[in-house]
């Protein structure tokens, strides 16, 4: 067999592999999905003792779980996150604002305003659970599955052509919609006609990734979908989950 020829089945190889390994990192994707607020952001009782954890602290351990499903997924499949954050940034910086002015009149139109806390208090809830928690959900319900996709099918036939390029864009709008839906019917009060709520604003949040493929679009969109959520409607049981907590860890 020729050097040629040997490099050829090499780089196949290689791709078969990167192939196998995107689509496993996708359903580790899920799982981290549902298992995070199914575990941690419900009341458990394990032999007569109740565990719950306080509503920010999940969110503090909602983030590192992401980061580390990114650093660990990009770090095992060689994937450049810096780069793709380089590609087309000033349009994904603008789609993202966009998506999150569309995502804050949703907000407006759909919940009522109640009352919030003031001061250093409400600052904290803007940076915590607006922008920190806004930024999490785009990462995960978005970014994380519209690029694992596209990278699963970068050596594909299908990348090869507009059309298949499309195609490639439909699956991974699926596959967000799906982690979208399995990661809020990990909190309770979703496991009804709730869920089509969230799904619905993922064709909003992830429209700035989609079409970039630049990780910085979704979270800037989902991030103002929060902050208006805390600054208008901070009692919300749509937009800030999870909602079945206890007044003291409200």
């Amino acid at each position: 067999m020729s050097t040629h020829a040997v490099r050829h089945h090499t780089v196949r190889a290689g791709m078969r592999l990167g192939v196998s390994a995107h689509w496993a990192w996708l359903g580790g994707g899920f799982v981290v999905a549902f298992a995070v607020p199914f575990l941690l952001a419900e009341t458990h009782s394990v032999f007569g003792v109740v565990f719950e954890i306080n509503r920010d602290v999940f969110y503090g351990v909602y983030a590192l779980a992401v980061v580390a499903l990114f650093a660990l997924w990009s770090r095992s499949t060689g994937y450049d996150l810096l780069a793709a954050a380089r590609r087309r940034w000033l349009l994904a910086i603008g789609l993202g604002l966009a998506a999150a002015g569309v995502l804050t009149f949703m907000v407006l139109r759909t919940d009522d305003a109640t009352a919030r806390p003031d001061g250093i208090e409400l600052v904290g809830a803007v940076l915590w659970r607006g922008i920190l928690y806004g930024v999490t959900d785009g990462l995960l319900l978005s970014v994380f599955p519209i690029l694992v996709v596209f990278a699963a099918l970068a050596g594909s036939r299908l990348n090869q052509r507009f059309a298949g390029k499309v195609v490639i864009g439909v699956v991974a709008l699926v596959a967000s919609l799906a982690m979208t839906a399995v990661f809020h019917v990990g909190y309770s009060d979703f496991r009804s006609e709730k869920v089509a709520k969230p799904l619905t604003g993922d064709l909003v949040w992830s429209a700035p990734t989609l079409v970039t493929l630049n990780p910085i679009g979704a979270p800037i969109a989902h991030a103002g979908l929060h902050v208006a959520a805390v600054l208008h409607s901070y009692e919300t049981d749509t937009f800030l989950p999870p909602h079945d907590v206890n007044e003291e860890a409200r």
